[in-house]
């Protein structure tokens, strides 16, 4: 199966407490090259969702996000300071009667005043923030793989279409291959015929030559190999894991092959057939390294 290297994935999870999303997008990468990015109250948990992720994913450098919302009045407790508080009632009403003045001092009066009241954070429930985070993030990578895998699809049809078209150049290299070798013979034969002028012609020292020169130009084995790239690589798109390395290896040998084609080719029609596979080739070698 083609996936491609490209996605993105969104999830999230909520209960009474919090609410915890995370967004993952990835763009090309030759190995997995995760940043993941989080608040400080979920470090404890980097190691754990960097495991998880790469379970999955293999290649690509992924970017992931998440944030935590905790509720307002789950994360914060307010609690009254006593020891303040009586401080400054003792000495308010010490004040008071020294000064022989009412004392209507209210607790409403003494929560203002500094120090009284303490807001304090609370410590989270690790587990239950655990279960949030692997909950969001199980639907973030399912999501983001289901994006992969459809762009993946994109590319193997591309991929497979130019398989197609290098199976088509092929057979025409098969047909013209053996043309040139009789028309590199009555080329021969004629320009002796020319240079001699005469009828005793060595046949011997003729199908010398054009052995020579067929050994020279033979691309047979070189089209052999190119057919069964192609079927390896057709193949290859059928494999349930990450393709992207042995597709990339696939590709070289089909362009050394090409180029050792065009090494040999001393026919204008082959030499045009060879130019046309190696631009294919590389059109194949670009999309191959957006595939995981």
């Amino acid at each position: 199966m083609v996936r491609s290297m490209t996605g993105y994935g969104k999830g999230f999870a909520e209960n009474e407490n919090a609410r915890v999303t995370i967004e993952m997008k990835s763009v090309n990468h030759r190995y997995l090259d995760l940043n993941i990015k989080l608040p400080k109250k979920l470090n404890f948990l980097e190691s754990l969702i960097r495991n998880k992720i790469s379970e999955s994913i293999f290649r690509g450098k992924v970017d992931v996000y998440i944030t935590l919302n905790e509720h307002s009045d789950a994360c914060y407790k307010v609690s009254i300071n006593d020891i303040i508080a009586k401080e400054y009632f003792d000495s308010i009403s010490a004040m008071a009667t020294k000064l022989g003045i009412d004392n209507d001092l209210k607790a409403s009066n003494i929560v203002r005043l500094p120090d009284v009241i303490e807001l304090e954070e609370t410590d989270s429930d690790e587990d239950e923030l655990k279960s949030l985070v692997l909950s969001a993030l199980s639907d973030c990578i399912n999501q983001f793989i289901d994006a992969r895998i459809a762009e993946g699809a994109r590319l193997e049809e591309d991929l497979i279409a130019k398989m197609d078209e290098m199976l088509v150049l092929v057979d025409k290299l098969e047909k013209r291959s053996p043309v040139i070798i009789e028309e590199y013979k009555t080329r021969l034969t004629t320009k002796i015929h020319e240079l001699l002028e005469d009828n005793h012609i060595d046949e011997n020292r003729i199908a010398q030559e054009v052995t020579m020169y067929a050994d020279k130009v033979c691309i047979d084995e070189e089209m052999v190999r190119l057919k069964s790239h192609v079927a390896e690589t057709r193949s290859v798109f059928e494999l349930d894991k990450e393709v992207g390395r042995k597709l990339d290896f696939l590709a070289q040998e089909l362009n050394r092959e090409a180029n050792t084609i065009l090494s040999k080719s001393t026919d204008v029609e082959i030499a045009d057939i060879g130019i046309t596979l190696k631009t294919l080739i590389e059109k194949v070698r670009e999309q191959i390294q957006n595939i995981e």
